[in-house]
């Protein structure tokens, strides 16, 4: 597949209608999406832009429009949101007398607005020359999107922002183009420029021979980041998942060094790396190219329908089939491997939640997927785009992928910022397409990439590699686990030889697993909604959850709505909810919701952290709520707080993405449950232990360590759970939330 690829381009540029010979047709900028590897759902197609003549890019904004944070540590708990964001400004170019001509500025709220307000610059006529392929059927964008966009996807300010004038963004619009389908290398010209077309078509047709793979001119490389800082890097991050500050963090470094030519980088990788997701840009003018052979999805979209699909849990190759099995059985038996991934699934579904009709997000596959180098956990995630959506707000919303983040999302993008004290520029962004008109769209995940920028006659490079965080990591194996990771860019480079890697090598195969997966509800038939829409009397309040600005909120939402209740989201840690700690000011606020339920949410930190949700649960013990209320992780222990408990770390450990055996007494929320112990998945570092004298009442813990896992009240409707009940490791969890809602409200 990827030789026929390779082989076209070439034909295609050898008979003047691609790079540089093609002025005549457009610029000679560059754009694959290469489905790598055997034809699979993941490799199904790859694509060949024709010469453009239309482009948008975004830069870093001036310090003085959007300025650096002022230096705090999130990893200490100092978090710092930003309500208000400067435009997000976008340039679009018209190529015209071979230079490309600035046309119109575009100025968007978020990166979804962007992708709106290119609409109005994009053709609606479908191709005269159609393909058959699942892409789109009139003019679409594709190019690259920076990670450091996460300033416009984060309510964040960073402390290590790009330079002024960086590149964050570059989308062509493809006119023309080859699209060729893996497995039988069919290949279809489409577009609406006839001459163009009928070059292309001739130029396919011609038997050329292919020239010889490019071989790599070995040069030095330095790295970022040594391996004893990289190795103090995940020493904090262990350090702040001891304090509760967050789950897992995702951190790497840069190895950079001069190149011989990005494409021809590139076209190593195809060779040695196949991946379904592999892709080259190049903006010619500019300097700038990206080199991938990312095997991760981060967003689809075809009629309404989403999908992501995050990596997370590594295992090398083996020498042969039977160690290459027996690598995945024990990556798959790891605890911390399967922790972390479960983490993943949870945070990736609450980010499709954001955007979807509830109750549509599902696990529809998981699979370990074998690479060149390495063996991978992967799940699938779908979901149906709610009503009035479009896949421009799913990307605003999934953007930069949970994968290479970690969670909670919008504390360890902070935590990365801090720690890394670098932009990440386009390692872990994204390449990809869409069609701003229908939305159909598809996003990697800029893993495996190599980014180049020329200087003058010289190209120097830069490879990001990194891994995910949790308390079970080993800095020592970390540090090794990122270093195989990229390099089998590093040797494409040439800064790096073969023979040093020492990994088994082994074509691309994909090996299903049961996927774990919360249990069934009734159909959907509540909404979630924001503030904002409750207060517009849109729909009733229903339950009112505060979210403490965790990554698993919606899912827990999201089982509400399934559940037949509307849920108002209510953001309990920024800045614009600090009015509504004075007690009448919250008075005024409830008196005009009026929800039936009251739940505190799960977040990072400690109970003072979230001064709302404190507030509350102190309201809530007074007896002065009348509604009922539970608590999640983060909000049962403010009830405990509120009650007088001690919040403190747990003595045996962080404990994250584990389903444990909780033991109950058949009482609360509890009640309905047959038998006397629940297989529930822990989010938490902090425990609640009891003083000598309290109202609230155990009746669930942890069978093996004694922990407290559930509370209720003895007389008034407040109950806490330390567990999750909507994680994908907790099976039943939902006849909790269930047994919740059940209870009616005094009021």
């Amino acid at each position: 597949m990827a030789h026929d690829i390779i082989a076209i381009a070439q034909r295609l540029t050898e008979e003047g209608v691609l790079g540089a010979p093609a002025l005549r047709f457009g610029s000679p900028d560059r754009t694959m999406l290469v489905s790598a590897g055997p034809a699979s759902h993941l490799a199904r197609w790859s694509l060949l832009s024709g010469p453009t003549k239309q482009r948008v890019t975004v830069r870093q904004p001036s310090r003085e429009t959007m300025p650096s944070a002022q230096p705090h540590s999130p990893l200490a708990g100092e978090i710092r949101l930003v309500e208000e964001k400067p435009l997000l400004q976008a340039e679009v170019e018209e190529w015209k007398h071979g230079s490309w001509y600035h046309r119109v500025t575009l100025r968007a709220t978020d990166l979804g607005d962007l992708m709106k307000k290119l609409r109005a610059q994009t053709p609606t006529d479908p191709f005269l020359h159609p393909h058959a392929s699942s892409f789109p059927k009139a003019p679409f964008w594709c190019g690259g999107l920076a990670y450091d966009l996460v300033q416009w996807t984060q309510p964040l300010q960073l402390q290590h922002p790009p330079a002024e004038g960086a590149l964050l963004a570059v989308l062509w619009c493809v006119t023309e183009g080859v699209v060729v389908e893996n497995g039988t290398g069919e290949a279809t010209v489409f577009g609406s420029d006839e001459v163009w077309c009928s070059k292309a078509e001739a130029a396919i047709a011609k038997q050329g021979h292919l020239e010889s793979l490019p071989k790599a001119t070995h040069h030095r490389e330095v790295v970022t980041h040594t391996d004893e800082t990289h190795q103090d890097n995940i020493e904090a991050v262990r350090a702040g998942i001891v304090n509760g500050q967050v789950y897992q963090v995702n951190i790497g470094k840069h190895w950079q060094g001069e190149i011989d030519d990005p494409y021809a980088v590139f076209q190593r990788l195809l060779a040695t790396n196949p991946a379904p997701y592999s892709a080259y840009v190049e903006a010619e003018d500019l300097g700038f190219a990206l080199a991938s052979s990312s095997p991760e999805s981060l967003l689809t979209c075809q009629e309404g329908r989403l999908s992501t699909s995050p990596i997370k849990g590594t295992c090398p190759q083996g020498e042969s089939d039977a160690e290459r099995e027996a690598l995945r059985n024990t990556m798959l038996q790891d605890q911390k491997e399967r922790a972390e991934h479960r983490m993943l699934v949870d945070l990736m579904r609450n980010d499709l939640t954001r955007i979807s009709q509830p109750g549509s997000v599902v696990v529809s596959r998981f699979d370990v997927e074998a690479y060149a180098n390495v063996q991978h956990l992967v799940s699938h995630i779908t979901s149906q785009l709610g009503e009035d959506l479009w896949s421009g707000e799913a990307l605003q919303a999934v953007f930069p992928g949970g994968s290479i983040t970690g969670c909670p999302r919008t504390m360890v993008c902070a935590v990365i910022d801090e720690l890394e004290q670098m932009p990440r520029s386009y390692w872990t962004g994204s390449v990809g397409y869409i069609d701003v008109h229908s939305g159909a769209c598809a996003w990697n995940i800029l893993i495996r990439t190599l980014e180049a920028h020329r200087k003058g006659n010289q190209w120097m490079a830069s490879v990001g590699a990194g891994g995910g965080i949790t308390i079970a990591s080993d800095p020592i194996k970390e540090v090794e686990e990122a270093a195989w990771k990229g390099s089998a860019l590093r040797v494409a480079a040439g800064w790096m030889r073969n023979e040093h890697t020492r990994l088994p090598q082994a074509s691309l195969s994909i090996h299903p697993i049961h996927a774990e997966a919360p249990s069934t509800v009734p159909e959907a038939k509540g909404i979630i909604q924001s503030l904002n829409q409750a207060l517009g009397q849109e729909h009733p309040t229903g339950v009112l959850f505060v979210d403490n600005l965790d990554s698993f909120s919606l899912n827990i939402a999201d089982a509400f709505a399934q559940l037949g209740h509307n849920v108002t989201m209510l953001e309990g840690r920024s800045p614009s909810m600090e009015p509504y700690v004075d007690p009448v000011a919250l008075n005024d606020l409830l008196d005009r919701l009026q929800p039936t339920h009251i739940v505190l949410g799960p977040g990072p930190g400690r109970p003072d952290d979230g001064t709302l949700t404190l507030a509350l649960a102190h309201h809530a013990l007074a007896g002065q709520l009348n509604v009922p209320v539970l608590g999640v992780c983060l909000g049962h222990q403010a009830l405990a707080q509120a009650d007088g408990w001690y919040v403190a770390a747990a003595p045996d450990g962080p404990v994250h993405g584990v389903p444990v055996l909780v033991e109950h007494d058949r009482t609360g929320l509890f009640a309905g449950v047959s038998t006397e112990g629940m297989v529930l998945t822990r989010y938490n570092s902090l425990v609640a232990e009891r003083p000598g004298l309290a109202v609230l009442m155990t009746n669930a813990t942890e069978k093996e360590t004694g922990h407290v896992m559930g509370l209720q009240h003895p007389t008034l409707p407040i109950h806490g759970l330390q567990v999750h009940p909507e994680s994908v490791g907790s099976p039943n969890g939902k006849m909790l939330l269930k047994a919740f809602l059940e209870i009616q409200s005094d009021g």
